[in-house]
This record gives C-alpha cells, structure tokens and sequence, in this order.
C-alpha cells in the first residue's frame, strides 16, 4: 500500500479537479445540525458524551459495553452523511458502524464498517449491501488518508436507481438497480440509520486473529454533521410521497459522471484489497450486478 505522503500527492493530483470543474450529478453539501436534530442514543447512554450542544458527540468502548444511536426517523431514499473520526492508537478488534437497516427479518441494509488495527497499521473500509435480508457482497479498502487524524465526511445517497457510497465526496461504491436482472434492490422498506461502536475481535481484524487490548480502553470514536436528507415515512410506508420531486432523485443522480467513475476506478486501483465480485471461491460465476456496477 502507498505511504499517506505519496497518496495525499495522489489525492492532489486526481481530486484537484474538483476545485475547477462542476461535476453533474455532485450531492448537495451536508448540512451540520447538533446531535439531538436527528438522533437518539439506543444503549449504554453513559457511553456517549456531548459536545458543544450536541455538535459533537463522542462514543466509547470500554470492556463492559460499547454504545450506539439510531435516527429518530424512518426514510425511503435520500442523502444520508457522518462525519467521522476513528478511534486513534491501536484498535484492533473495535469496529465503528454507520449503515442503513429496515427493521424486519428480510431486511434492506447499506453499510460502512470501519475495523480497527494495530497501531500504525492502516484502517479497513467495509461496505456491504444486503437486499430482501441476502448480504455477502463485502467490498474492503484501505484509505487515502489517516482516519484517526481528524474528521471526513462519510455519506450514502440512495434513490430509485443507484447506492452510492462517498467518502469526502468521493464516490467508493455504486450498487445499481439490477432488477431486470434478478437482484433485488431496496426501494420499498424505509430504513433508520445507525451508528455504533463496539467489539468485533472474533473477526473485524485478521479475522480475528488479533484481539482487541483491553489495557488501551475506553476507545473513543468521534461524531459530528449528523446531516439527513430524505423522505421519511412510517416502518410500514412503501412508497416516497415526495418521489421524483427531491434533488437526490433527480435524472442528475440516475448515474456518476464520467469524473466521478473516474475517481471510482482510481479507488478500485490502488485501495481495493477485497471485493466480493472478483472472489471466485465464494461465487464461481460473477454476480450479475457487478459489471453494471463496474466493480470489475
């Protein structure tokens, strides 16, 4: 993997663009709100502290427990975005989570999964999709910078026709409606989002093979921007009163740009260390969506 010295000149080199061009099809910049806007804490209330009232929030990890939060809302489709900032030092076996779930037995669910590591070693990125409660479509990189540094900007735009998972405006994922082709897509379960920290060490690093040290807790993430942009409707709700009169499911945002793709395979080249689509072992034939998804 490159160094973050020579991959932040990477970042200057491809992401620079961005200053000087208008890309089609850009999410509209996330608004900050305090905590208390949009969310609720779900469990170990002790395990999460306030900021600035409510504009940042920090959860821990101790031996006991980890803690999480839930939105207060419901929403089918939108334009959801955290800024996150990972749990410093040596954190192998902690996982952070912020994904999208509907709430019954064959569930829709949009993942982010940062797993911890040993220190100096870098973090893993895992996305994952699940449709009609059928998941195992992992994806993991590495990042282009130190997440434990400072804050970025992780978020999903989700409508009729694409997922597209961003980190700091850069597209890392696209998961495309395929149902033509068989795979189910996630349009008519409305999801919460959710985040949490907590311990993953019988699998999040190495596969378990190193555990989570204890003697370095509590471990802290750090939390702020809690933007929502989407049509929220009841658990039961299978239909978007506001389809098709949202900017996020707009003809704009049917598909990335030619840039944006760009940026995708600029990911897929240098950071990707797994993907689901090329792992014959699991699935002898290529999914059927992944070369819609250009993930090959």
């Amino acid at each position: 993997m490159a160094s973050f010295a020579s991959s932040a000149v990477t970042v200057f080199l491809v992401l620079g663009l961005v200053s000087v061009t208008t890309l089609a099809g850009t999410p509209r910049r996330p608004i900050d709100v305090p905590f208390q806007k949009n969310y609720v804490p779900t469990w170990a209330y002790d395990h999460i502290k306030y900021f600035d009232g409510g504009r940042e929030v920090q959860l821990s990890l101790d031996k006991n427990t980890g803690t999480g939060f839930q939105s207060g809302g419901s929403y089918l489709f939108g334009h959801f975005s955290m800024q996150i900032k990972m749990v410093p030092g040596d954190s192998a076996g902690t996982v952070t989570a912020f994904y999208l779930s509907s709430q019954n037995s064959e569930h829709d669910e949009i993942d982010f999964e940062f797993l911890g590591n040993r220190t100096n070693q870098p973090y893993i990125l895992q996305t994952n999709v699940f449709t009609g409660g059928k998941g195992d479509r992992e994806q993991r990189i590495y990042l282009w910078f130190d997440p434990t540094k400072d804050y970025h900007s992780y978020s999903v735009l989700w409508n009729m026709y694409q997922i597209v998972f961003y980190v700091d405006d850069v597209p890392i994922r696209v998961f495309k409606n395929s149902k033509d082709l068989g795979v189910r897509y996630p349009f008519n379960q409305p999801m919460k989002i959710y985040s949490s920290l907590w311990n993953g060490d019988d699998w999040a690093t190495r596969g378990g093979l190193e555990k989570t040290d204890w003697s370095k807790a509590p471990f802290v993430a750090a939390y702020r921007g809690f933007h929502i942009d989407g049509c929220e409707a009841s658990a039961e709700a299978k239909f978007c009163a506001t389809q098709g009169m949202r900017w996020w499911d707009q003809k704009e945002f049917r598909d990335l740009d030619g840039l944006q793709y760009r940026r995708l395979q600029w990911v897929r080249q240098k950071y990707t260390i797994y993907n689901y689509c090329t792992d014959r072992k699991r699935y002898p034939a290529m999914p059927p969506e992944c070369r819609r998804d250009r993930d090959v």
